[in-house]
């Protein structure tokens, strides 16, 4: 079998935002990607692909790149290295639902490779309900660990580990949402080479619309109202303040001169901020956050 190159990479990357995009157009029967292409001047560019007001999707982005170029002083030195060049390629998506009762949800597959030869794979997809429903979550987990199963028996609970602590908003003592899986730094070892990582990166991201369009389905034609419109405005509000001050991703893209456009399309274009907001006792909120802890096995 030829050797796996970035090129290669990269074009499979292509055809998956392809397919996803097309996936939630047909799923939300109104919504039309608008791409955006663009040149990074440092090397390399990207398709942005952004749709807004949709029947289900209020806002999202599905963002394919493929970067190069002198590698930035700060991650030199994270490799103890002087000098050399990096190439970065991956899809990254964000969606915010209209209806609270759709969840919010971010997928990232991405690879990263050095002029010297130092590589790895990247990714996972996570949810973030406004209202956290059990029944969901469960189908959710069950969704990813098949996914990972078929690549290594080890993959789903260290991977949903590494979720867990990685979407924590540490200034708020709870988890963004749910979880669900997050890898990075995978290269080949343990018996794997760099074509079973990719193999396994690819199926994460084939995996994510028909997850998200089983959510879209379900639950868009539930009722709300403003009480459930006021939440989804702080939880979304929780989502920026960990994309903004933790997201290493976000950072990796500033730092490297990435658009900024397109670094930050993850935002919501609404969100809302309350003085110390206490759910009422008892309600869904109030239960909601009770979940929102690391550590709970949901396949219980």
């Amino acid at each position: 079998m030829p050797e796996l190159t970035k090129e290669d990479i990269a074009a499979v990357f292509r055809n998956i935002q392809d397919h996803i995009c097309k996936s939630l157009e047909n799923a939300d029967g109104k919504a039309i990607f608008e791409e955006d292409k663009w040149q990074r001047p440092g090397g390399g560019g990207g398709r942005s692909r952004i749709v807004r007001k949709g029947n289900i999707i209020e806002k999202g982005g599905v963002n394919f790149s493929e970067v190069f170029g002198p590698t930035p002083e700060k991650i030199l030195n994270s490799f103890g290295l002087s000098e050399g060049h990096f190439f970065a390629t991956g899809v990254s998506i964000v969606l915010h639902p209209e209806n609270p009762w759709v969840p919010i949800i971010h997928m990232n597959i991405r690879y990263f490779e050095m002029s010297n030869g130092t590589y790895w794979f990247g990714g996972g997809i996570d949810l973030t309900p406004h209202y956290v429903d059990m029944e969901d979550a469960r189908w959710f987990h069950s969704k990813l660990k098949a996914v990972c199963d078929k690549h290594d028996p080890h993959y789903y609970q260290e991977f949903k580990q590494w979720a867990d602590d990685y979407f924590y908003i540490k200034h708020r003592k709870e988890t963004r949402g749910i979880g669900g899986i997050f890898f990075d730094h995978l290269s080949a070892d343990n018996g794997k080479n760099k074509q079973d990582i990719f193999n396994f990166v690819k199926d994460v991201g084939l995996a994510f619309p028909s997850i998200y369009t089983h959510f879209m389905a379900k639950n868009s034609v539930k009722p709300f109202g403003p009480k459930e419109k006021s939440w989804q405005m702080l939880r979304r509000g929780r989502y920026v303040e960990f994309n903004l001050v933790l997201d290493r991703g976000t950072k990796f893209g500033l730092e490297t001169d990435g658009r900024t456009e397109s670094i930050l399309m993850s935002l919501p274009p609404m969100a809302g901020w309350e003085y110390d907001h206490q759910p009422k006792e008892g309600s869904a909120e109030a239960q909601t956050l009770t979940m929102l802890k690391k550590g709970i096995d949901w396949l219980a």
